[in-house]
């Protein structure tokens, strides 16, 4: 490379005025060189000897960033030694990106505001109330689409993806029903052992069977088995409409004339409506049968006793309203995976938000509908 190639900056010195005289080529490529040449001028910067400099830099043939950043330095040396100075001969199609550089390396950090604690809070609670005011408006309406597209289906019921269903059938439902099981029996076991423990103080350890099958039945069969479903099978909804969303696989479906909640909705929708209430019961009997096995091995309550408490304290009702349950949990958890699916971006962050959201908003959703049940049944005398 000849000495014209190199690139330079040159010193000199006019009385109290400093003189840099740029040129070469100031790029990447160059870049050790040419924070030599800076850093030499940047020493006769420290002198503070001078009052003005002139840079000329009609000799730069060429000038990327790394040039700009460099020059930017020399400039805030002369700015914080108090000398005034001017740049010439820069051509102009160099001018803009050594502008943006100049802008972005001066901009001050923006100051944090101060916010009354207070106000915070209110402002916090406000935008919280005015979120969850959206989300029901989404879901009224998501849920207005899907019954628009289930009653276009009954008109035309060769329409219905029936394979893909049973494809949803097997995977959200068979495919659940070991870790169910095995969940629902733990929780069955740890609930008799508690029981046990607490009533043999008062000698009325037999009473562990109502609580048992009343509270499995009513209550904690339908709701453990609503969570799991939630976090299992609602987190896979959302993450593949997510992903087909993200592929626009969904925009393509509507290009062709196909309505997606008929072609992805509906499915899903109607597989977990159908396996929910058969994994309630089985999480139910799995349940009860953890606790009769505990109540045998721990409390010494013979299987025959405790079958024959078990009719004593339950009745029909107190399965059927365990089951009625069901269905409605797995409409919420359906309805609100695939809203969240079909509500994600075009990122990988925006995929992770709403699946996360899916989990959380359908569980605390089972959980409130659970709430409501339990005080209709309650006011039904049920």
């Amino acid at each position: 490379m000849g000495a014209a190639e190199a690139p330079l900056l040159a010193t000199a010195r006019n009385g109290r005025e400093l003189v840099f005289v740029g040129n070469g080529r100031w790029v990447a490529g160059q870049g050790r060189a040419l924070e030599g040449s800076v850093d030499a001028a940047l020493a006769e910067v420290g002198t503070g000897a001078s009052e003005t400099a002139r840079i000329d830099l009609s000799g730069v043939r060429s000038f990327d960033t790394l040039g700009a950043v460099v020059l930017d330095r020399l400039l805030q040396s002369l700015d914080k030694a108090n000398i005034r100075f001017q740049i010439v001969g820069l051509e102009r199609r160099f001018r803009p990106l050594l502008d943006d550089i100049v802008k972005g390396s001066h901009q001050n950090p923006p100051r944090r505001r101060y916010v009354n604690p207070l106000l915070g809070a209110l402002q916090l609670v406000g935008k919280t109330t005015v979120s969850m005011a959206e989300d029901a408006l989404g879901l009224l309406s998501f849920i207005g689409a899907v019954v628009a597209a289930f009653l276009r289906v009954l008109v035309r019921p060769h329409t219905f993806r029936f394979t893909s269903m049973i494809y949803h059938l097997e995977r959200a439902g068979l495919r659940a029903v070991p870790i169910v099981a095995l969940i629902t029996f733990l929780i069955g076991c740890i609930i008799a052992q508690q029981g046990i423990f607490h009533f043999r103080k008062f000698g009325a350890t037999t009473y562990v069977v109502d609580m048992v099958g009343i509270l499995t039945l009513r209550e904690l069969g339908v709701l453990i088995v609503s969570i799991m479903v939630a976090g299992r099978s609602g987190s896979a909804f959302t993450a593949e409409l997510g992903s087909m969303r993200m592929r626009e696989e969904v925009d393509a479906l509507r290009v062709m004339g196909f309505d997606p909640n008929e072609v992805l909705v509906l499915p899903r929708l109607v597989a977990l409506v159908i396996a929910v209430p058969l994994l309630t019961f089985i999480g139910n009997m799995s349940a009860l049968f953890g606790g009769g096995l505990v109540a045998w091995l721990y409390g010494g309550i013979s299987p025959a006793i405790f079958i024959a408490r078990l009719q004593e304290a339950i009745g029909l009702n107190t399965f059927e309203v365990g089951m009625i349950k069901a269905p409605f949990m797995a409409a919420i958890i359906g309805l609100i995976a695939c809203m969240e699916g079909m509500r994600v971006g075009g990122s990988a962050e925006s995929l992770g938000a709403h699946t996360t959201a899916s989990v959380v908003k359908a569980i605390f959703l089972v959980i409130v509908v659970d709430g409501l049940f339990a005080m209709f049944f309650a006011a039904i005398d049920m």
